[in-house]
């Protein structure tokens, strides 16, 4: 078993991805300058497999929505570096939240394996716990804030529905941003290690979500 997952295909095509995570996050952890251009390279590194499995995956508009997902997520990792604005927050959120909804779409109509779990009902609690505790503190994008809320709790819940792996994923990506919204809005500085946290539950997530995403399609297009 142990040396079947060692020679998957998948973990191969991910394998680049993962390396690249592990030098992004302990970069961070060591504030080392690699931090910056490793985090430009995730994305398009997370593509990769979505591209080589790419003749494999039906309906051929799942490969479209996982791709942009990936693409809107590296426009928001990189919206400091694409677009030099004073504040590139109000981006960050747009283009994530882009990736959500195109997430969304995918686990709604495509991915999904078994009915909606009665504890994926925490995220609602999430989001209701996360506007009292950030809302405060959010000012003119309190609104904005609170629509990124949303569809981020959103794919959670809905990636409840889907394969383990992209539920798990859905779980991770929650927590980064949960950490990262910690760090923007409150006004006591957090800890140094809530940046590596924010990145390394931010990097499984993603790469959770596109493997089960992946296995999931595979397997129906076998059927």
């Amino acid at each position: 078993m142990q040396r079947r997952i060692l020679s998957s295909p998948l973990l191969w095509a991910l394998l680049p991805y993962i390396l690249i995570s592990v030098v992004h996050v302990t970069a961070l952890a060591l504030r080392s300058p690699l931090g910056p251009p490793t985090k430009l390279a995730l994305m398009p590194l997370l593509a990769l497999p979505v591209l080589v499995f790419a003749s494999r995956l039906r309906p051929r508009v799942t490969i479209a929505l996982l791709l942009a997902a990936i693409l809107f997520s590296w426009l928001g990792d990189g919206a400091g570096t694409f677009f030099p604005v004073d504040d590139e927050l109000p981006l960050m959120l747009l283009f994530f939240g882009l990736a959500h909804i195109a997430y969304i779409v995918l686990f709604w109509r495509y991915l999904r394996v078994k009915k909606f779990p009665w504890w994926a009902l925490v995220y609602a609690a999430w989001w209701v716990a996360m506007l009292a505790i950030v809302g405060p503190h959010a000012g003119l994008l309190f609104f904005a804030v609170a629509a990124y809320g949303l569809v981020l709790g959103g794919t959670a819940a809905l990636a409840a529905r889907c394969h383990p792996v992209v539920a798990w994923g859905g779980a991770f990506f929650l927590l980064s941003d949960t950490i990262l919204a910690l760090r923007l809005f409150l006004p006591t500085e957090l800890p140094h290690w809530t940046s590596p946290a924010v990145m390394l539950t931010y990097t499984l997530g993603q790469g959770l979500i596109v493997a089960g995403a992946l296995l999931t399609l595979r397997r129906k297009e076998q059927r």
